[in-house]
């Protein structure tokens, strides 16, 4: 029988007295946690110091913090607004202070990104595994005896229906063999905190009450789910998101990720269905070569691991509509997004919210497992997935730093670079910019040679920078470094083109390759359509405020310089010649830079930034 709470602190008590001091429990990805119970149970744990208590999970999300005063000015009002009512996760708190006791320990296997680099305990009990491995070597390897799910309930009919809604990517994996463990006598609680702020997703994500050892239903416990700010889209992403669109069939399979270059390509699609000779006229000014450039008849289907906003708006766009055979249009393993997503959910209708199936991430990350209708439905299939740097040869990285501190995790690139070796007519598409900006030095992320690798060169198929397609699936080493270096930055082209040379694995390259790839192209390329209003900073809307918005144009160039003195004193003799408009204006009186201020050299910086944006 089901137990019922209103209290977390009861059903903490109640777990322990059924499983003693031992407790290893799951905590699912991202927005799924089942937070109050995840927060009792630590508050017993560090109280009574008797209690061991492991917690296995990944992408643990908090409020962003700033990491100096001037970010502080920005980020904390905003997130003050944006995260209100959000119940953040005490062992993440304390992870973070470094002050986690020593009877618990967190383990994850996919992290916030870039947010934990700094963390020593977060970066030595990370465990690097593929996505859909995760449940078989890192929750049953334990094996765990708590799983605590935050789930979402449709009460419109006679009884309550409960659905695993943004999360049942590991839980539909592991439950099977976790409640046939408990039948053959070990320990297993499966324990359920209702949340009305999530999306209920029926279907393959429903889950029936009886499956539940105990629920937490009270509005007590109810909070807004954590909801991603949308971020803005550069020049160099949207022109990277054309050439992905390019390479996707009419009626094919797609697989797009959360951020802003998932956005570059969402909106490069929809352009080339509504705006379709904007589109062929921007594409004819990027390449010569034959592209995908006709509106969607047939439709796509996605088959992605996570749901993001994108899916959404292809959805509503007219793209995604090719319904797979069991029906949906798309299937998706998890989902994290803003706050304008959920609630697009919520009011939908219950059956065209059944249009995309929340499922297993052994079903959307792996072919084994009805393996024929999943072949028959991921035709042409184009799973595209972001990457920090590749090397001429092919090879990517997309996880982890030289010094072996984890940025995120593979999660499911590497499953997906698989399926694509395993599916005729697939690409696996890694997208990267082609530079980077760090104290206000530009580096090049096509490199001779990746300190770590993620993807290895002989699973390479297709690099995008915003210079071009690097097609590279069977080519040889020579024509894999011609490709790459010609979707290289100019200003690194020719240095890594002498360095193949150097160790003979290519003839001379000629420089019309690359003389022409440079940012100033791609923003005259933009020019007139930005003007006719194509191209927003926000393609899909914003999160923040004018002045906010106004404001981060100015300290995106301001993290460029990062820590250089000398960029920083440029930015501070620019600000003193910079005269604001009223939207920048608007923007220092928001990060109170205005009247009595008492930091006039950050309004310098921001006069300074402003200028060159």
């Amino acid at each position: 029988m089901t137990r019922r709470f209103a209290d977390p602190d009861d059903l903490a008590r109640w777990i322990v007295g059924e499983l003693g001091h031992d407790l290893r429990m799951a905590l699912p990805l991202g927005i799924g946690k089942a937070t109050h119970i995840a927060n009792a149970l630590y508050a017993m744990a560090r109280e009574d110091r008797t209690i061991d208590l492991d917690i296995f999970t990944a992408l643990t999300l908090e409020r962003p913090h700033a990491s100096s005063d001037l970010e502080a000015r920005f980020l904390e009002p905003f997130a003050d607004r944006h995260f209100a009512g959000y119940i953040e996760l005490d062992y993440a708190r304390d992870l973070r202070a470094k002050r986690l006791p020593d009877n618990v320990h967190v383990t994850e296997f996919f992290l916030n990104s870039g947010v934990w680099l700094s963390t020593p305990q977060v970066q030595q009990a990370y465990v690097s595994v593929n996505y859909s491995a995760a449940a078989r070597d890192v929750i049953l390897a334990r094996p765990i005896n708590i799983l605590a799910q935050l789930v979402a309930v449709d009460e419109s009919g006679p009884t309550p229906r409960y659905s695993l809604a943004s999360n049942p990517d590991v839980t539909l994996d592991i439950l099977p063999e976790l409640e046939a463990g408990r039948a053959k006598g070990t320990p297993f609680l499966f324990v359920a905190q209702v949340n009305r702020d999530l999306p209920f997703m029926p279907g393959t994500a429903e889950i029936d009450a009886s499956r539940f050892d105990a629920v937490l239903d009270d509005p007590s416990v109810e909070f807004p789910v954590f909801a991603a700010p949308r971020r803005p889209v550069a020049t160099a992403e949207y022109v990277a998101g054309l050439h992905a669109a390019s390479l996707v069939k009419d009626g094919g399979t797609l697989q797009i990720g959360i951020g802003s270059l998932g956005d570059a390509v969402t909106y490069a699609l929809i352009l080339r269905q509504k705006h379709n000779a904007l589109f062929r006229s921007l594409l004819a000014s990027l390449t010569d070569e034959p592209r995908e450039t006709a509106p969607f008849e047939v439709g796509l289907y996605g088959a992605s691991e996570m749901f993001v906003d994108g899916f959404l708006e292809l959805y509503e766009a007219g793209i995604l509509k090719r319904r797979s055979q069991a029906g949906p249009v798309l299937h998706a393993a998890f989902f994290v997004g803003s706050r304008g997503f959920y609630d697009r959910l919520k009011a939908m209708p219950k059956e065209q919210r059944a249009d995309f199936d929340m499922t297993a991430v052994s079903f959307t990350n792996a072919l084994y497992g009805d393996e024929a209708q999943k072949r028959a439905d991921r035709v042409h299939a184009r799973f595209l997935n972001n990457a920090m740097k590749a090397d001429v040869l092919g090879a990517v990285q997309s996880d982890t730093l030289g010094d072996g501190r984890v940025v995120s995790g593979v999660g499911g690139q590497h499953d997906f670079v698989d399926q694509a070796i395993a599916l005729r007519g697939a690409n696996s598409i890694l997208m990267l910019n082609a530079t980077r900006t760090k104290d206000d030095a530009v580096e090049s992320n096509v490199v001779w040679q990746l300190d770590r690798t993620t993807i290895p060169r002989h699973m390479r198929d297709v690099v995008i920078t915003e210079y071009g397609v690097a097609r590279l699936k069977g080519a040889s080493d020579a024509a894999c470094i011609r490709r790459m270096v010609a979707i290289a930055d100019a200003r690194f082209a020719g240095e890594l083109a002498e360095k193949a040379g150097k160790a003979g694995k290519v003839a001379d390259i000629e420089e019309g390759l690359w003389q022409h790839n440079r940012p100033e192209r791609l923003e005259a390329l933009l020019a007139d359509a930005r003007a006719d209003g194509f191209f927003p900073d926000f393609p899909f809307g914003s999160d923040f405020t004018e002045p906010e918005r106004t404001a981060l144009r100015g300290l995106g160039v301001l993290k460029k310089a990062g820590s250089s003195k000398r960029a920083l004193v440029r930015l501070a003799l620019d600000g003193l010649k910079y005269r604001p408009d009223e939207k920048e204006t608007a923007a220092l009186v928001r990060l109170g830079l205005r009247g009595h201020a008492t930091k006039p050299l950050y309004s310098l910086l921001m006069r300074g930034a402003w200028s060159r944006s």
